[in-house]
């Protein structure tokens, strides 16, 4: 028995226990390697003029011996000479196809090598106990086979094969506790796997497939079938698939029951050559929100799925996408995971500019559609203003969309500063009747203003990082901005009572003329307001140190306040309790002692 060239079991363990972290990836290494082998066997016919090969003549087939347990994988490829087997299966990290990708004739050429490493071969002793390989190359008269347990080492002799090509015998392991291997010998597993990892290698995967005879005895047989479609759909130019072809592929590739949005092809040549075909969805999963949802694209490389969820590829504010992206990247040796490079910055630039394009080209010329989009992923555009300290605001600030009380509809930034002289009034609330409701956003539109709902948590805090939109600033309906001038002293001396009666439950009380028929309402100084307060302390769980400085607004034109100025001190009290509780009440605010109040109420209509 021959020792593997590294003489070292320690590899061979690592290459099976630790590089891999999913032991379903093995058919998808060993379909890759007959994929290469078959390329170049196919490179060879037209470089040496070979007559008679085409496209259309390679194969790779799948065989299940139960009965036995062997998993058997044959392509017609190039095949292997007793030398190539020696030094690519007997050599740890020896890869034929890498060394075959350097060869320069092969960039005008239309072949797909996809090996790299030289170690994916011996994913396959994660399920397999022992591995036979006959292998026949193109040209020879002698075929050999090698057959290996594992780390001891290997064999090689003389056998008989018909053809070119190579054969790949999997012993499957027996099942042992958690590990159920014999599932690597159902049909279900196999289609399973190919369907997944291997669906676009651009060569026929065939396997027998049971069926079962129409009748009373449903007697089965045996057909064999193609398991594979060959052709990505993001490979066809756009002309050739239909909006219903991409939309049963989105429906059935991310298992959602309703047409994307949109739909976006890309292919972009430049520092990095890439495919991609990225979809928006219509409505969020029900876990979308929740730490549970994971983004990311599908990742290829040339037909063959490295990764399910590629999260670098998108940014969090564009997690809702959905799709697929074809380069040919540098990966990880076990080809799992990609390396941290350039070429995956680049790709997701691309890919993140080419997504603001498409939903601002929906936003003006689908508004219904967009709307119903928004709707389900408004929140996380938000969001991304919001994190990082707005450094996304100029990606997201044209895509978010706010309730207009004077329009009264969905309306963007550049839609209010358009149809508005001055700054962009905002009230943050729980809803819009509510907003609408408010004393401050009445005034405003009475006045012709415009007031955009903001019904989110997010919304106050995301604009506070936008900070001015094409050179206007937003102002929050609800901050105090009376002027102190506008009070006599005489009305001075009882708002100063009542902030005595108050103490430090406001910062403030001011008397303003600008309420219409309101008494009272609430409103706020400085950077953080009555509903950024309220956010705080929920995220906070009612422990939160940041507080809104209050002011209480009297109306200095109603009838309440004249009955303040001829209030005796204990009734100044009473009535500047009651009134700070109703606009609490009006604002949305809690408060802390319902009883107490309820009872002065009664005191006072008794």
């Amino acid at each position: 028995m021959k020792k593997f060239k590294t003489e070292s079991q320690r590899v061979l363990d690592l290459m099976i226990n630790s590089i891999y972290t999913n032991k379903e990836i093995f058919l998808r290494e060993l379909l890759s390697n007959c994929s290469d082998a078959i390329d170049k066997l196919y490179y060879k016919s037209l470089t040496d003029d070979l007559s008679g090969l085409t496209r259309n003549d390679f194969y790779i087939n799948i065989d299940i011996d139960k009965e036995n347990g062997i998993l058997k994988i044959t392509d017609n490829g190039i095949g292997m000479t007793e030398k190539e087997l020696t030094d690519n299966l007997g050599t740890i990290a020896k890869s034929g196809s890498f060394d075959f990708k350097k060869d320069d004739k092969l960039k005008d050429e239309d072949i797909n090598i996809i090996g790299q490493f030289g170690v994916g071969f011996y994913s396959a002793f994660m399920v397999a106990s022992k591995i036979e390989v006959v292998s026949k190359a193109y040209g020879e008269e002698q075929a050999f086979k090698w057959t290996s347990k594992g780390a001891e080492g290997y064999e090689i002799e003389p056998c008989e094969k018909a053809s070119n090509g190579t054969e790949i015998s999997l012993y499957i392991k027996k099942d042992d506790g958690g590990d159920n291997y014999s599932t690597f010998l159902e049909e279900y597993t196999i289609r399973r796997l190919v369907k997944k990892y291997s669906d676009y290698i651009r060569y026929p995967i065939k396997m027998e497939i049971t069926k079962y005879e129409q009748g009373e005895e449903a007697k089965s047989y045996k057909e064999t079938e193609v398991l594979n479609s060959m052709v990505p759909i993001w490979k066809k130019k756009k002309s050739e698939v239909t909006k219903e072809e991409y939309n049963e592929f989105y429906k059935s590739t991310f298992f959602d029951g309703n047409d994307p949005v949109k739909s976006i092809s890309m292919s972009v040549e430049g520092a990095v050559d890439f495919k991609a075909l990225l979809f928006v969805p219509e409505t969020a999963p029900y876990n979308y929100y929740s730490k549970q949802y994971e983004k990311g694209l599908k990742l290829y490389t040339n037909g063959v799925m490295i990764m399910e969820k590629c999260a670098d590829l998108l940014p969090d504010y564009f997690s809702f996408v959905k799709g697929v992206v074809d380069s040919e990247i540098t990966l990880n040796i076990s080809r799992e995971t990609v390396q941290q490079t350039r070429q995956i910055k680049a790709i997701a630039q691309s890919i993140e500019k080419k997504i603001k394009s498409e939903l601002l080209d929906l936003l003006k010329n689908d508004r219904e559609v967009y709307e119903k989009f928004y709707k389900s992923f408004g929140l996380q555009l938000k969001f991304g203003i919001y994190q990082n300290f707005g450094m996304n605001k100029d990606v997201l600030q044209d895509l978010i969309l706010f309730y207009s009380l004077k329009q009264e509809k969905l309306i963007t930034l550049k839609e209010y500063v358009d149809n508005a002289s001055g700054d962009i009034y905002y009230a943050q609330g729980k809803s819009i009747s509510g907003i609408k409701a408010l004393p401050q956003t009445e005034k405003l539109l009475s006045d012709g203003n415009d007031v955009l709902c903001f019904i989110d948590d997010v919304d106050e805090f995301a604009v506070k990082f936008i900070g001015e939109y094409e050179g206007k600033k937003f102002i929050n309906a609800t901050q105090e901005s009376v002027s102190e001038e506008n009070v006599s002293e005489e009305d001075r001396s009882v708002l100063d009572k009542v902030k005595n009666a108050l103490g430090d439950k406001v910062f403030k009380v001011t008397g303003s003329k600008n309420l219409n028929n309101h008494p009272v309402c609430l409103s706020s100084e400085g950077e953080v307001s009555l509903e950024m307060e309220k956010v705080l302390t929920q995220q906070s769980n009612g422990e939160s140190d940041i507080k809104a400085q209050k002011v209480l607004e009297i109306n200095l034109e109603h009838k309440i306040f004249e009955k303040l100025k001829t209030a005796s001190e204990e009734e100044i009290k009473e009535l500047s309790e009651i009134l700070y509780s109703l606009a609490c009440l009006i604002a949305g605010v809690s408060i802390e002692n319902v009883t107490e109040i309820s009872e002065k109420i009664i005191n006072l209509l008794a």
